[in-house]
């Protein structure tokens, strides 16, 4: 895999540059925000890892320009910035995950993969994802429930695709956080169960028979058909 590496601490980009050539990427890394973004544009990436506060163009910029040009490389930030208000602007700016510093590298590794696996699924041709009553169209973004659509916000969305990727399979809270709210986000807030409320009433039309399902201390799973 191909990753451009947007930072301008040397210390770290180094970090990441060997850690991630070790398994059998290629890095090429750029020291301030102008670069990046030249690289980015002309270069055919698999991933961008994006800083924020660097010289020139900052990192915010960068990622808004890079969508601006319909470039759909998947971007991870990785900052010391951990505001709310500064992940939301890096979302809302394009980004498709935010890490802050500091940061293991196994869980680098591991949002890598999440990105990357979005991305792929996205790409396909096979935009339109089953789950027994459940359809959701990726690229209209249209949800429907046995042939009926329904309206449905941003994050409702976001939610049923990840439970619908793999029906029968257990999510856990901090992994629903994690992919759908991409960030880490406090452990005892109650957005997930607000959420999985907010589905329910709109998925099960007064069934008896919830098709999201609690595993009580581990998470929810979409019931198999």
């Amino acid at each position: 895999m191909r990753i451009l590496i947007i930072e301008d601490d040397s210390r770290i980009a180094d970090f990441l540059q060997r850690g991630l050539n070790s398994e059998g990427n290629h890095c090429v890394v750029a020291n301030d925000g102008d670069s990046g973004l030249q690289l980015a544009k002309g270069g055919d990436f698999d991933l961008v890892l994006l800083d924020l506060m660097l010289p020139g163009m900052h990192g915010l910029e960068v990622c808004q320009q890079i969508r601006m040009r319909k470039i759909e490389v998947p971007v991870i930030m990785l900052t010391g910035m951990d505001k709310p208000d500064d992940i939301i602007a890096g979302l809302r700016m394009g980004a498709d995950d935010y890490l802050t510093k500091p940061f293991l590298f196994d869980e680098l590794r591991a949002r890598i993969q999440a990105v990357t696996r979005r991305s792929s699924n996205a790409a396909s041709q096979d935009h339109i994802l089953k789950a027994g009553v459940l359809e959701f169209d990726r690229k209209s973004l249209r949800f429907s429930v046995d042939g009926k659509e329904l309206d449905m916000t941003a994050k409702e969305l976001a939610l049923i695709e990840l439970l619908m990727s793999s029906p029968g399979t257990i999510f856990s809270r901090e992994r629903i956080l994690s992919n759908v709210w991409g960030i880490n986000m406090d452990p005892l807030t109650n957005v997930v169960e607000v959420y999985i409320a907010k589905l329910r009433k709109k998925i099960d039309a007064g069934s008896d028979r919830s098709l999201i399902e609690t595993v009580r201390g581990l998470g929810y799973r979409l019931a198999r058909a």
